[in-house]
């Protein structure tokens, strides 16, 4: 596999904790790569550490063949990453549609481009509340506005941390359509997801964490098939 986004020997530190301990994570153009694993196994660190807003303190991350380790954020973004944290952070005092258009910036060489059109067709209640200001939504239509606001960036890799969490199941079915078809129109995504469920249903390929390392890489059909891996790494 030709890696879009390939993250190696990477290390990261909260303080004087030592987090993340060497991740190496490669991820191709049009996959959907799930990090599963147990609260504190490091997945949202590794997010963040891509991200930038977590330095690496050693390793490498590389979009394409350009070194985004060391690179700020706002960096990071323009160079085509996407970031939907599991906090959501939108802006609350400014409505929904201009939410969306804090969102949008040029497309790089090979991105999918997306139009607000086509993010009220991913979740109408948004293109009803778009004149509604974005704290005024509730848990669900926030994580809806998030995502859209992020595909707005026109990015190459999306890392989208926790998008189920504490949402009624109609809004899990809907956002899980969404990143089917994020896929389906070739944008690459990195989940984080609590729900074995629904990572095994949307990804193409899936990644175990475990004390700030990658345990166990593969399909979600081995993975669903080993239960001893399952019990160790995944069980609460």
């Amino acid at each position: 596999m030709s890696a879009l986004l390939s993250v190696r020997d990477v290390h990261a530190h909260y303080g004087k904790s030592h987090i993340l301990h060497g991740v190496d994570l490669q991820v191709g153009a049009n996959e959907v790569v799930s990090l599963l694993g147990r609260n504190g196994s490091g997945r949202s660190t590794t997010m963040k550490a891509i991200m930038g807003l977590v330095p690496p303190t050693r390793g490498s991350i590389r979009l394409r063949e350009r070194e985004l380790a060391g690179a700020r954020p706002y960096a990071i973004c323009r160079a085509g990453i996407a970031y939907v944290p599991e906090e959501r952070e939108v802006f609350a005092n400014l409505t929904v549609d201009e939410n969306l258009r804090m969102g949008e910036q040029p497309a790089v060489a090979g991105a999918t481009q997306w139009t607000a059109e086509q993010m009220f067709d991913y979740f109408p209640r948004l293109k009803e509340r778009r004149n509604t200001r974005a704290g005024s939504l509730s848990g669900g239509e926030q994580q809806m506005l998030t995502i859209c606001r992020s595909l707005l960036g026109n990015p190459l890799v999306m890392l989208v941390d926790e998008p189920t969490e504490g949402l009624a199941p109609k809004i899990v079915a809907a956002v899980a359509d969404c990143i089917r078809d994020m896929h389906r129109r070739g944008v690459s995504v990195v989940l984080v997801e609590q729900k074995l469920a629904i990572a095994l249903k949307v990804s193409t390929r899936v990644c175990v964490m475990g004390h700030g390392q990658i345990v166990f890489e593969g399909t979600p059909q081995q993975l669903a098939a080993d239960e001893q891996l399952q019990a160790e790494w995944l069980a609460v």
